[in-house]
């Protein structure tokens, strides 16, 4: 039975020794993938090689203690004679384990400190961003710049549901990605809208809690361009699992001329809110609005989920006043998991995704809500 057990583990072995030389993967970077990741930034780095320190301490204790107590087992094992002392108390033992390991917590004590100090040194940073976790997505305002809009995840209802193949990046992909300059000390501002979320980008060493109410910061600083992913980490209602984190990074000048146009986008639609719009133009806007920020609850086809969400086809709120169904939207619904759209979503696009869950699905209600209806509604609340 032994034989076979070992013949078994030596062919699993071989086949995973196998696997990986076929994959193209290193042993070195097999074995690296065991290990924490370092990540790109300073924070990152610190909680890396803070965490090696400890690594290596607690493995010299371990074979230090464990190596002895195999020396004392076999050098005074009863077959070579030995004889078992008769003793109570030794100072000298108890001094021993006393002060070492005293000693020793205060030399880790050292370099944890310095990295804790630097995990959250916020200080002097050159950009601040605020962070909003709403369910489920995100929301980035880049402070004294005018530029704020939500990510949410670009991955369609299709692939979720299993009705197309799902892509390469699927659950990993956002409408509009978090632009950061490389080379500048980044400060996020991290705070929840309804309940509570957590930021977290692995490869930056950064993961906050979103309390609402409450700010919480962090910050970043990398010269590594690139792509960077990470997902909310606290457990946060139905799409927990739907609302990643993505982060770009750019090189300044390049940054510059996202931001540039980032500021004209946001010009540019402040000045469409006077304008009116068409029902197909308001249509066909309301229909993307709607299956980014309302099919998850709602589904495509307007049908709702029984007992948990309710249908927007052939229901009183679509087919009703149009100002109840637009307070709803805007305002929320207390105590349910209708929440406030007024600050995830523009005046243009309120109005459109309002016109579109009246005309769509067969509702052909007809009216139409223009986006100065919608500015009119909150200015006079």
């Amino acid at each position: 039975m032994l034989k076979r057990a070992q013949a078994l583990f030596l062919r699993r072995l071989g086949a995973v020794l196998a696997l990986v030389a076929v994959g193209g993967v290193s042993a070195e970077n097999a074995t690296r993938q065991l290990n924490m990741p370092q990540g790109v930034t300073e924070v990152s780095q610190a909680a890396y090689d803070i965490h090696m320190i400890m690594m290596w301490i607690c493995t010299v204790i371990g074979v230090a203690v464990f190596g002895f107590m195999f020396y004392v087992m076999y050098a005074h094992r009863k077959s070579r004679g030995a004889v078992a002392e008769n003793f109570h108390e030794n100072i000298v033992v108890e001094l021993l384990w006393t002060i070492v390991p005293a000693i020793i917590l205060v030399v880790m004590a050292i370099p944890a400190t310095t990295a804790l100090l630097k995990v959250y040194d916020t200080e002097d940073a050159d950009i601040d961003i605020k962070v909003t976790g709403y369910q489920w997505k995100w929301q980035y305002e880049y402070l004294g710049e005018g530029v704020k809009f939500m990510s949410e995840l670009r991955t369609s209802q299709d692939e979720i549901y299993g009705r197309e193949p799902k892509g390469e990046h699927y659950l990993r992909e956002v409408t509009e990605p978090l632009v950061i300059p490389a080379g500048k000390k980044v400060r996020f501002l991290i705070t929840g809208n309804d309940v509570i979320h957590s930021w977290w980008v692995p490869d930056f060493g950064v993961k906050r809690d979103a309390i609402p109410g409450l700010f919480t910061s962090a910050w970043a600083k990398t010269d590594q361009v690139g792509t960077y992913v990470g997902e909310c980490a606290e457990l946060c209602g139905k799409d927990h699992a739907f609302m990643p984190v993505v982060v770009e990074v750019k090189e300044q000048a390049e940054y510059d001329q996202w931001l540039a146009a980032k500021k004209q986008e946001a010009a540019a639609y402040a000045s469409t809110i006077g304008k009116q719009w068409t029902s197909d133009e308001l249509m066909a806007k309301g229909e993307e609005v709607y299956n980014r920020s309302c099919a998850g609850c709602h589904m495509q086809n307007g049908q709702g989920i029984p007992g948990v969400f309710p249908a927007l086809k052939d229901s009183a709120i679509a087919l009703g006043p149009v100002e109840e169904h637009l307070r709803i939207v805007v305002d929320g619904v207390n105590g349910t998991a209708m929440q406030s759209f007024a600050d995830q979503l523009s005046e243009v696009d309120l109005a459109a995704v309002v016109h579109y869950e009246r005309n769509a699905w067969g509702n052909d209600v007809g009216d139409i809500t223009q986006p100065v209806d919608v500015l009119n509604y909150k200015q006079g609340q």
